[in-house]
């Protein structure tokens, strides 16, 4: 609140901060005024949060009821006898590198859904493209699903090869006019915060994008996919030349257009 410094949640425990001012331990430093408690130093242990208890079958029923009451668009969240419950996320896709499908097979009959046939094990062939910006995949999902099999739905609905480790899934919540984005560990379950939030997009919505973690892991990916890469990186290398060069071209013609009418003038 003092410095403005900022970091991600999950990297809250590791910060450390050195606040150059007399007095840290006075008491007009409140404790949400640092991310450290006031007056500590060397502080490295991670800050445990309070898991909460896991809710009854009642308080799961009355959640539904109170979430079904929300719904407008007949995407019901239903209860089961086991307490388990079922319901719809929507995942938008914002992906900006490409992904590697299978070439040349045909698209997904519904035999295939029922009979579950994986047609990506069908060829060897690979073939490499966007997937377009911001799409939206409903799935329809167990309070039992996890992030990681969230992911793994995604990209067999796809038919995406990659390696599953390679993208994430986020939540992205809007506060005081802002985009907040957050990781969601793998083993989080998206149709219980999908119940805390309600119905409504706007207040979450999860995204899937790619896992950036810092360090490109080369390794993960195939030797046509990094060929792939080369291409598109010399294509944008050239596409920005081109920028560069017709926005310097246009300079020097109104620089000489300037010069030309400024000759004829009075110095």
């Amino acid at each position: 609140a003092d410095c403005r410094y900022t970091c991600h949640q999950e990297c809250r425990s590791l910060i450390q901060l050195d606040c150059r001012r007399p007095g840290p331990c006075q008491s007009q430093l409140s404790p949400e005024s640092t991310l450290l408690p006031p007056c500590s130093q060397n502080v490295t242990q991670t800050v445990e949060e309070e898991k909460p208890e896991p809710p009854t079958i009642q308080e799961i029923k009355q959640r539904i009821e109170k979430y079904n009451a929300k719904v407008t668009n007949c995407l019901l969240m239903k209860l089961n006898d086991d307490g388990t419950y079922t319901g719809f996320i929507k995942v938008h896709l914002k992906l900006c590198r490409p992904v590697t499908v299978p070439a040349g097979i045909r698209p997904q009959s519904i035999y295939d859904a029922l009979k579950e046939v994986n047609l990506a094990d069908m060829t060897d062939k690979r073939t490499s493209f966007y997937l377009p910006l911001d799409a939206i995949k409903q799935l329809h999902i167990s309070s039992t699903t996890t992030v990681s099999e969230v992911i793994q739905g995604l990209l067999k609905k796809f038919m995406v090869v990659d390696n599953p480790q390679k993208f994430a899934l986020f939540k992205e919540m809007r506060k005081d006019g802002q985009v907040l984005f957050q990781k969601l560990p793998l083993t989080e379950y998206p149709l219980y915060l999908r119940l805390l939030a309600g119905p409504d997009t706007d207040v979450l919505s999860f995204v899937l994008k790619e896992n950036e973690t810092g360090e490109v892991e080369w390794d993960a990916f195939s030797i046509p996919e990094l060929q792939n890469f080369l291409m598109i990186l010399d294509k944008e290398e050239k596409d920005k030349i081109q920028q560069v060069q017709r926005k310097y071209e246009k300079f020097k013609q109104r620089l000489q257009q300037t010069l030309k009418e400024a000759r004829g003038k009075p110095g």
